[in-house]
């Protein structure tokens, strides 16, 4: 059985963003931590964190699934597209790309 992928993201003061720093297999969230604190503690973290790579959602603006259009007055409003491109597009849709 091939375990999850956890992202591990951290910072060493709290004014600071969290930076991604690695990431480990784990079969749950309690190994993960576990894993990631005993893989990266060469560093004085403040805090850390671990998230299952499965639940990043990737942001591409050339393939959003959104797009922007004008309306009355130059205003714009944020409408859904129909071709979505690589992110859940015709492809799932049982369209063809």
């Amino acid at each position: 059985m091939i375990e999850p992928v956890f992202e591990v993201f951290a910072r060493k003061g709290r004014g600071e963003p969290l930076r991604h720093i690695g990431f480990v297999n784990a079969m749950d969230g309690d190994l993960a931590r576990v894993y990631a604190w005993k893989t990266y503690d060469e560093q004085n973290w403040d805090e850390m964190c671990v998230i299952p790579r499965a639940a990043i959602i990737p942001v591409d603006p050339e393939e959003s699934q959104f797009v922007t259009r004008m309306i009355n007055g130059g205003e714009q409003e944020l409408v859904h597209a129909h071709s979505t491109g690589s992110y859940g597009g015709a492809e799932l849709a049982g369209g063809t790309k």
